[in-house]
């Protein structure tokens, strides 16, 4: 099977180590950085973490055509990017080629339908977790489920193909019939966790432990959950914020991937995750208030970059002082 994955970021090169891992798979890593793919050319890509330390060479190209055609395209860009990424992905794609999309936030199966075209696309969400060390490293932070489904609910071949190449892998995982409650499941998580841990600054399992980041956490996951209410959305479980405070300590030491962002000073997901709770809610007619504050905040931040007063150096004495 040929399979190319567009985006090769933190979850991007996660996916083609551990879909390296059956050696009938033919993978191509298709960049828009020619810095990283440079690096990764020559010295190639490498893995440390819960899985270990690994070392690959994998194929990867700044140019679509020099990838051609492949069976499966595993979209792995940050939501901004998603409408330029599906563009670019154009010449990957053959009469039966499916796109998966296994991307934060909501919206992004939509616009891959629009640039590619409607039938092509299978939505998704991982637990896996992963963070960039450097153009060509990163760390495996945590194993997780990956889920997958159409969005007809139905399992048709191309998942059912999916589904045996993830498992011949090694990974975990399973289909759902029921793709938009996924989603939203996964939405609430992260509009509890990422925009306070980008501004904070801290790693998931530190926002239970400050009375003020629990206090906003709680507003912001109850507003999410009325309004996925108000859709007609199933969640996947019964109590949002027990769910995300779960989460937290499942995954303490993590570093959010906005928080990533953040300290990479790239633009963030805060659009396809809490803005999508407002422009719902909005829709809806559920008010969503600290969602909309914590999108300024973050919006205000992200713009802010060029801005920040960096920590100076701290003034050494001078050598004859006694």
């Amino acid at each position: 099977m040929r399979i190319a994955i567009v985006g090769p970021g933190a979850m991007g090169n996660l996916f083609c180590y551990l879909l390296s891992r059956n050696p009938s798979q033919q993978i191509w890593l298709l960049d828009v950085q020619p810095e990283r793919t440079a690096r990764v050319r020559a010295e190639g890509l490498f893995i440390e973490g819960v899985s270990g330390e690994h070392h690959l060479r994998p194929e990867i190209s700044l140019e679509p055509a020099e990838v051609g055609p492949v069976d499966l395209v595993l979209l792995c860009v940050k939501g901004p990017d998603t409408a330029a990424a599906s563009l670019g992905a154009r010449p990957l794609l053959g009469p039966q080629t499916a796109v998966l999309t296994l991307q934060n936030g909501m919206g992004n199966l939509e616009e891959i339908d629009r640039v590619l075209g409607r039938g092509r696309t299978l939505g998704g969400t991982t637990a896996m977790g992963a963070t960039v060390l450097d153009l060509n490293r990163i760390r495996h932070a945590g194993w997780g489920e990956t889920v997958i489904g159409e969005p007809d609910g139905e399992i048709s071949p191309r998942a059912q193909m999916i589904l045996d190449l993830f498992k011949a892998c090694g990974l975990e995982v399973s289909f759902t019939r029921d793709l938009p409650g996924l989603l939203w499941s996964k939405l609430i998580v992260n509009v509890g966790i990422n925009p306070l841990t980008a501004l904070m600054g801290i790693h998931n399992g530190r926002l239970l432990e400050h009375a003020g980041s629990l206090a906003v956490m709680e507003a912001a996951v109850g507003e999410a959950a009325r309004v996925a209410a108000a859709l007609g959305i199933r969640l996947l479980y019964e109590n949002p914020l027990a769910k995300v405070t779960a989460v937290c300590k499942a995954t303490s030491g993590n570093v959010s991937s906005m928080l990533q962002d953040v300290l990479r000073e790239k633009r963030t997901e805060i659009d396809q995750i809490n803005g999508v709770v407002v422009r719902e809610g909005a829709r809806s007619g559920v008010p969503a208030p600290v969602n909309e504050m914590l999108v300024h905040l973050v919006g205000a931040l992200q713009d802010s970059y060029a801005e920040r007063i960096r920590p100076r150096a701290r003034p050494q004495p001078d050598a004859g002082a006694g």
